[in-house]
Parts: structure tokens; C-alpha cells; sequence
């Protein structure tokens, strides 16, 4: 599929070292890439929505809660090392 220039613009920096994009670009979250000749690529994303869970992590859990239920468990993990990060932890 053939891309059609909207667009078409010069930017400089602000005292931020920022670009402003103008108008309604449809998307709100980017990927870019800086490359060493100072070209510059975004790629639009769409993030996933932090509460949709896939099908086989629901099946990866509900195994590892019958396992639990069924007394397969693992040996209980020393955290004694990391004490001084767990205090400070809110």
C-alpha cells in the first residue's frame, strides 16, 4: 500500500531539546529511532491495555494454582540479601 505525504514541515529544537508535532496525527504513542546520520524515524504503536491478560497466561495461572492446591510448590526463596532494598520499599 502506497503511503500519501499529509504533511510537510521544517522543526528546530526547543531550549528542551523538544519537537512539537502539528495537528491531528491520529496516534499518541510513538517508537523512535535516532540514527547516527541524524535521521530520525517514528513508527506509530498502539500499547496493549494493562488489564487485557491472553489466554495462555489465564491457562499458565489457573495450572499453577492447581499445582499449588495439590502441594507441587517450589522451595521457599531466601530474600534476606535484598532486605535493605525491601525496607526501603514504601
Amino acid at each position: 500500500m502506497k503511503t500519501k505525504l499529509l504533511k510537510e514541515y521544517n522543526v528546530e529544537l526547543d531550549k528542551k531539546k523538544r519537537i512539537t508535532i502539528r495537528g491531528n496525527i491520529g496516534f499518541k504513542n510513538y517508537h523512535v529511532c535516532i540514527f547516527s546520520d541524524g535521521k530520525v524515524v517514528m513508527e506509530p504503536r498502539v500499547l496493549v491495555k494493562p488489564f487485557e491478560i491472553s489466554e495462555a497466561t489465564l491457562r499458565m495461572m489457573d495450572s499453577a494454582m492447581e499445582n499449588f492446591a495439590k502441594g507441587i510448590v517450589s522451595e521457599p526463596i531466601d530474600f534476606s540479601e535484598f532486605s535493605e532494598i525491601l525496607e526501603e520499599t514504601p
